[in-house]
């Protein structure tokens, strides 16, 4: 069911709650650039995976296609003299990712007192993406400092099952939240719309969940078919259903953030979900479409421009 009666409901409630300035983000995740917006300085925020190209999931949305595009470790698995030989290229900030193990989380302990001294010694901005989240990882993580954590919140078990392979359910998304806020981590969840093979089961849940949890920023992602994984020739959810969902997430969420994040289709679909952002009163979207600055102007609203992830939106690098 379509449950958008107007466009001018997402719009008038980010116009009261944030007023009329729109960020868009393009982060050293891949290259790009548009007529409207070509970044100065494509490294400065850069992701890293400390397992390399290696996960335990083999997540059928994505058989490890996301992390052969970030930095890798090297052999020494060293994530300081990492950070080191990006800060001296340039960059400012990174996320620190990976694969999953089969718990479902990335092993990232191993490296907090690197994350404490990049903060520390390097004064560079330290985002990670975590997985689930126990209670040690969510106490070292902030022992560490990082500046956000950033997870997927799946509320279908059956997704979790079939598209993730975990044995686990939505409760262990909500506690990864529960643990997390307890700290007072920054939070960014995302919610991957179509995760599903395309279609939607659990969004809505997943939405209720991270309302419950004080969030800094809800990040909208789309499913994005890749090649070579088993979602390669699925179609990616209607424009019109995830419109429906950019709405009901501003009402429901109408004081937090929310950004249209770096993964959705190509071509006429990502203009029309960048257009439907737009109208929904999003606060921001990753690697713009062609044009959207300038509809975001012919809307009313005042672009600013971000060479760094849609996630820190309280950061200015």
């Amino acid at each position: 069911m379509s449950v958008v009666t107007e466009l001018a409901g997402g719009m008038r409630v980010r116009l009261e709650r944030f007023g009329n300035d729109i960020q868009f983000y393009a982060p050293g995740l891949k290259r790009w650039q548009s007529s409207e917006w070509t970044p100065g300085r494509a490294n400065r925020f850069l992701p890293v995976s400390v397992t390399g190209t290696a996960c335990a999931l083999q997540c059928d949305h994505c058989k490890t296609k996301v992390l052969e595009g970030m930095v890798t470790l090297g052999d020494g698995r060293d994530l300081f003299a990492t950070a080191q030989r990006l800060k001296a290229q340039g960059t400012d900030g990174i996320l620190v990712s990976g694969g999953s193990q089969r718990h479902g989380g990335v092993p990232l302990k191993p490296h907090f007192d690197a994350m404490y001294r990049i903060r520390e010694e390097l004064g560079m901005r330290v985002v990670v993406h975590s997985g689930v989240v126990s209670p040690e990882l969510a106490r070292g993580l902030a022992d560490a400092g990082v500046d956000g954590v950033m997870l997927d919140i799946i509320g279908s078990e059956q997704t979790i099952r079939e598209v993730y392979h975990l044995d686990l359910t939505p409760a262990d998304f909500d506690r990864s939240l529960e643990v997390l806020a307890k700290r007072g981590l920054r939070i960014i969840p995302h919610i991957v719309l179509g995760l599903h093979y395309g279609q939607f089961l659990g969004e809505w849940e997943a939405l209720e969940m991270i309302a419950r949890h004080p969030v800094s920023t809800l990040i909208l992602v789309v499913l994005t078919p890749l090649v070579g994984t088993p979602m390669e020739h699925i179609p990616p959810p209607p424009v019109e259903e995830v419109t429906d969902f950019f709405a009901v997430a501003r009402g429901r969420m109408a004081g937090t953030r929310i950004n249209l994040g770096c993964g959705r289709p190509m071509g006429a679909a990502k203009v029309a979900l960048d257009r439907a952002a737009i109208d929904q009163g999003l606060n921001g979207i990753a690697y713009p479409a062609d044009g959207m600055v300038a509809y975001a102007r012919e809307r009313g609203l005042e672009p600013a421009f971000h060479e760094y992830c849609c996630s820190l939106t309280w950061a200015e690098l």
